[in-house]
């Protein structure tokens, strides 16, 4: 892969990197959304055009997703806590599943084929899509969050989905406390720890399944590449206060719908790459 180590192509890498945490950074600041969901799409599109080897697009796009999460989760879930909008019992209680879920969805990511990575991603992200089309801003299905083994199971599946698909907690962790009682406001707050918990493990793993591979950029760290790390974390935390500016002169309904339409839009452009 001499064409990786041209300067050139690193500059186009670094530059591609730059506006990727640009992006996320004020659609998760517009739309209320975990930079992963937006950080892991943008790459899978534009990786092509670097000729990234196939093999590897979506490995390298969810691992330096994860990774970056790991800053932007530990600064969100601060401020929520310092506001005291976090559900503390309930995180606590969730936790050892939480941990169960990403080490069996790491396993499973790192040993199945990109396409597969893609294609989990692609139908989550349609059912996220869907379910953000059709419902409220404070929709539920019952007033209160399950207890007992249930709730352990739901941590342990957005613990799970999470690492495969190379987001934080709250693309699937949200909607789902929300339809189970906990109000929008602490789901988001509580969320946003769970991406700490998700996003260490999960980075470890895709480190250690990567390590050494031929086909991979150059300044990767296993299936994590540092140009990625070290430019996505800063340009998205520059750019979400221009999405919270945005925000704060949409309605939410219309904001909610918005995102659904992007992720409704980036789910069917992956599976038509399958198909296709």
């Amino acid at each position: 892969m001499a064409h990786m180590h041209d300067p050139l192509w690193i500059a186009a890498l670094a530059a591609v990197m730059a506006i990727t945490g640009l992006v996320s950074g004020t659609l998760a600041g517009l739309l209320g959304v975990g930079g992963g969901i937006v950080i892991v799409p943008v790459l899978f599109n534009v990786f092509p055009l670097l000729d990234i080897p196939a093999e590897i697009q979506m490995k390298l796009a969810v691992a330096t997703s994860l990774a970056t999460i790991i800053p932007t989760s530990i600064q969100s879930a601060r401020k929520h806590h310092a506001r005291g909008a976090m559900d503390v019992p309930l995180l606590k209680s969730m936790i050892p599943s939480l941990i169960v879920g990403v080490l069996i969805g790491t396993v499973i990511a790192v040993w199945v084929k990109g396409t597969v990575l893609t294609a989990i991603f692609a139908v989550i992200a349609l059912l996220v899509a869907i379910n953000m089309a059709v419902t409220g801003v404070d929709s539920r299905l019952r007033e209160s969050f399950p207890t007992g083994p249930l709730r352990q199971v739901l941590g342990a599946f957005i613990g799970g989905i999470s690492a495969m698909m190379g987001i934080g907690g709250g693309t699937v962790g949200v909607p789902l406390m929300n339809l189970f009682g906990t109000p929008i406001r602490s789901a988001v707050a509580t969320a946003s720890a769970f991406g700490i918990v998700i996003a260490i493990p999960a980075t470890i793993g895709f480190i250690w399944a990567g390590w050494g591979n031929p086909l991979l950029p150059p300044l990767s760290l296993g299936y994590v590449n540092l140009i990625g790390f070290a430019l996505i974390v800063p340009s998205s935390m520059i750019a979400t206060p221009w999405g919270v500016h945005l925000a704060h002169t949409i309605p939410p309904l219309m904001l909610k719908r918005a995102f659904a339409v992007f992720l409704g839009i980036t789910a069917i452009r992956m599976i038509w790459s399958l198909v296709g």
